[in-house]
C-alpha cells in the first residue's frame, strides 16, 4: 500500500489548498502527513506553514497541481454552464406541461428577473466581442 501513495497530498479548499507532503517510511508503517504549505490559486501564492523552506522540487510540484486545478475548475465552470442550459430547457417544458398556477405564481417572477438579468449581461458581453473584432 505505501508504494501506491503520493508524495504530496493537497486537502483542496474553497480558493485552494493545504499541501501535505506524505510519509510511510517510519518505523511504525503508518502515514505521517506533514503540513508544508498553504495555497491560493486565485492570488496564485504558496505560503510555507510555519517555518520550513520549500524546496524547488516542492514548488515546482505546486505549481503543476496548481495549474491542473485551475484547468479542472475551468472545466467545472462550462460544464455547470452547459448544464443550466439543460435546466433551463426543462424548466421550460415542466412550465408549459406541468406545473400548476400555483407553482408557476411562486417561481415565475424570480425566473423572469434572472433571466432577463442574464439575457442583460450576455447582450452586453457579445456586443462588446463584436465591438473588439471591428
Amino acid at each position: 500500500m505505501a508504494a501506491e501513495l503520493p508524495e504530496y497530498y493537497f486537502r483542496v479548499r474553497e480558493n485552494g489548498a493545504f499541501v501535505f507532503r506524505v510519509d510511510t517510511e517510519n518505523k511504525q508503517r503508518r502515514i505521517d502527513m506533514d503540513q508544508i504549505a498553504v495555497v491560493n490559486i486565485r492570488k496564485g501564492e504558496i505560503k510555507p506553514h510555519g517555518e520550513r523552506d520549500l524546496s524547488d522540487e516542492d514548488i515546482a510540484i505546486i505549481r503543476d497541481w496548481m495549474a491542473e486545478r485551475m484547468e479542472l475548475l475551468d472545466h467545472r465552470d462550462i460544464d455547470d454552464i452547459h448544464r443550466a442550459v439543460d435546466y433551463l430547457n426543462s424548466t421550460a417544458h415542466w412550465a408549459q406541461s406541468k406545473a400548476s398556477d400555483a407553482q408557476l405564481e411562486a417561481v415565475t417572477d424570480a425566473l423572469l428577473l434572472a433571466m432577463h438579468d442574464l439575457r442583460t449581461v450576455l447582450v452586453r458581453k457579445k456586443a462588446d466581442r463584436m465591438l473588439e473584432r471591428d
